[in-house]
């Protein structure tokens, strides 16, 4: 996973999501049917259209073959995030804020479902996954110590009760109380962690629904606008 991709996409999510309740500060009643509204409607539709490249290409067995020789895979999934979240801001634009339509309201809140998933199953289960590999890494070490110095104990006689605090050999320098401690501390963060991404990992059913649904309401609304007619063409 590229830093800089993570980061950007990281900082458009944000502002996304600070752009979509801004009708407390401004709305537009009429922007959505202006011809800069319609240009950003329409922007974002196609953008959204185009998001289906990359499961076709990836899950179609038609289309996986001729797809590998224009373009990667690993293209096509950055092209993927990155017009999901282009996508997303142009169609929160194009409503100029004016939630009074529950077809329109529908879609915005699959899209931003939509998008919010997708972070969460590139960048942020990856994560997750890493940050729990590292404390299984150091748990691991941790039990190696305690499991040392407990033989050490044992093998010790009763003359050693008196001694200075014993270390751990495996590391030097940390009391035994310490890595008692250490250990509690890793396998509770360790469980939590297990919980949250069991939860999460659920994140691609949500995303396939909502975006099934998501291209539904879209459809829709495209029809409405071209059965009422485009406003700034009259």
């Amino acid at each position: 996973m590229n830093e800089t991709e993570r980061l950007t996409v990281g900082a458009g999510l944000t502002l996304l999501l600070f752009l979509t309740p801004a009708f407390v500060l401004h709305t537009s009643p009429r922007f959505p049917g202006s011809l800069t509204g319609s240009i950003l409607g329409i922007a974002a539709a196609i953008l959204m259209v185009l998001l289906l490249v990359y499961p076709l290409a990836k899950y179609s067995t038609r289309l996986k073959p001729h797809m590998a020789r224009l373009v990667s895979l690993r293209s096509l999934l950055a092209f993927h995030v990155y017009a999901g979240i282009l996508g997303a801001l142009l169609g929160i634009l194009h409503t100029g804020h004016k939630y009074q339509s529950l077809l329109g309201i529908a879609l915005v809140v699959m899209m931003l479902t939509v998008v919010v998933t997708g972070f969460v199953g590139r960048y942020y289960l990856p994560q997750v996954s890493a940050e729990l590999r590292e404390q299984q890494s150091r748990l691991a070490t941790l039990r190696s110590a305690f499991d040392q110095t407990a033989v050490a104990l044992a093998g010790r006689p009763a003359a050693s009760e008196v001694a200075p605090p014993l270390r751990a050999p495996a590391l030097p320098g940390v009391p035994i109380l310490q890595l008692v401690d250490g250990i509690a501390d890793l396998e509770y963060a360790i469980g939590s962690r297990d919980a949250v991404k069991a939860v999460f990992m659920r994140w691609i059913v949500v995303h396939v629904v909502s975006a099934v649904v998501m291209y539904v309401l879209l459809a829709l609304h495209v029809a409405g606008q071209l059965y009422y007619g485009l406003r700034w063409l009259s």
